[in-house]
Order: C-alpha cells, then structure tokens, then sequence
C-alpha cells in the first residue's frame, strides 16, 4: 500500500439515512471486510485487513462500492472507538471518473486511489461513451489528498482497454484488494505463558501493520518504542493497538509497567 499522509481534518464522513441494521451489542464480532456504524454517529467504515476502519467520506464514495446499507453491522460507540481509524476510502477504480474544481482536467481513478489523467474527449468516450460528461464526479478539494496523482495518463482507446483489463483481473474486488490490506502481525503482551511479548522479534514488510495484544488477565501493559517515538500507550487486559511501520529499520521496545520484557519488530 502506498505511504500517504492523511490529514485527521479531511477525515469526514457522510450522514446515512435511516435503516434497519443489526442492533448494538456489548462486542459484536468484527472481520475483514465488514461495513460497521456506532451507536450516536451514523458514519460507516470498512473494517480493513490490517486492523484499522476506513472512513466513507461520502455518498458519492460509498455508492461505487455498494448499492445499499442492507450489509451495514450497528456496533456499541465503546467497541467502534477501540477500532483505530486508518484513512479514508476512494473511489472504487473503474466505476466514475473525476475532477475538481481547481483543476480541468479528467481523471479515471486507478487502484488505492491513484489518478490517471484522461488526455482527450476520445479517450473519455472509451472510457464511458458519448455521454461520458455524465460520468464524472467532483471531488471536494478537502478530499483530493485521499488520491494521487503520479503522471499516469490514458491516451488512447488501447490504454483504456488495458486499463479495463487489468481492473478485471481482481485488483479491485474489494477495498481491502484496493489499499493492498493483510493482516497485521499479531504481537502479544504478558502471554498466558508468562514470558512477556511473544514473538520476541517479528519481522514485517514496510507498510506492514503489526497488532499488539494484551492478553493478560488482569495487568495493564504497553508497547514503548526506546526511542519514545511511537508506542500503544497504556493497554487494558483484553485490548489491542495496530501499529503502521512504514519505514525500514530496527524498532525496539518495551513494556513501561514490566521494563524488563522487551521485544523489536524488523521492518525490511
């Protein structure tokens, strides 16, 4: 998945209407791929691979992934704000093109959000036939930093066709194909065995997520990088924190309540 930035300003979301979803419970069970709301907000989410939720900024967003709300699952406001936020869903790749207001140009949206510019009126007519003006969407200019825009271009008819068939080859089955989501690595903290973090050492791709566990039964505990960078902050018995490494390196750490269990992650 690509590195981006996402500011926590232009993480909206859209008021859903009203609708009969399955009724919060105390710890509804969550899996990958699972569209999810709280209690007081009617925002939704995707439930992504790697541990995080992703925002639907809008509507416009959410229509090109589902045709209604009948999959939503209503889940308890305590167990949503247990699920960190990762970023915000983009368009699903294939279905609108795009543009903003700041810029004419037209865009036929790639996967994980990546912009590929529509150089001509016939190329925008392969992509969607003679009506293709009504096939293109605003992206609010607060949104925009959701995508990329790297220099691809469709120029011809050809491209566009290639384009089609790389898209139909699965790449874009699901939001989770779309970002490139897996499963985090799971770390554990204060194991039933007694012997602190295990693995002791974990190594993980870049962009990799790793997912630390307390699963004592009663004691607090943390995951502390040394460098005091990044860290879980303090983990209730049953609680979880997924971390993003994006950058290679060697990341130690250890537990502020238990200082002598220490682990590291490798990220290559």
């Amino acid at each position: 998945m690509k590195n981006k930035l996402i500011l926590a300003a232009l993480i909206s979301s859209f008021i859903l209407p009203a609708f009969s979803a399955q009724a919060a419970t105390s710890s509804t069970i969550i899996v990958s791929g699972d569209l999810i709301r709280g209690e007081t907000f009617s925002a939704v989410y995707y439930m992504g691979a790697d541990g995080f939720r992703y925002v639907f900024p809008n509507e416009k967003t959410y229509f090109t992934w589902y045709s209604d709300f009948s999959a939503v699952k209503r889940i308890s406001d305590a167990q949503l704000g247990t699920i960190q936020i990762g970023g915000n869903v983009t368009y699903k790749p294939g279905v609108k093109m795009v543009k903003i207001n700041t810029d004419p140009k037209t865009y036929a949206v790639d996967t994980d959000g990546t912009l590929l510019w529509v150089t001509s009126e016939s190329v925008a007519q392969a992509m969607s036939g003679s009506s293709w003006s009504t096939n293109v969407e605003d992206i609010p200019d607060g949104f925009f930093a959701n995508y990329t825009v790297n220099g691809g271009t469709l120029t011809s008819s050809t491209e566009v066709s290639s384009y089609r068939l790389r898209l139909a080859s699965g790449l874009n089955q699901d939001i989770n194909d779309d970002k490139g989501l897996t499963a985090p690595t799971v770390v554990t903290i204060a194991a039933s065995s007694g012997s602190g973090f295990a693995p002791l050492s974990a190594t993980v791709q870049a962009g990799h997520t790793v997912q630390f566990v307390n699963d004592s039964t009663g004691a607090k505990h943390t995951a502390t990088g040394d460098n005091g960078v990044w860290g879980t902050g303090t983990m209730e018995p049953g609680a979880n924190f997924v971390i993003r490494f994006n950058t290679p390196g060697t990341y130690t750490y250890y537990d502020s309540y238990v200082t002598s269990n220490t682990g590291v992650i490798v990220v290559e």
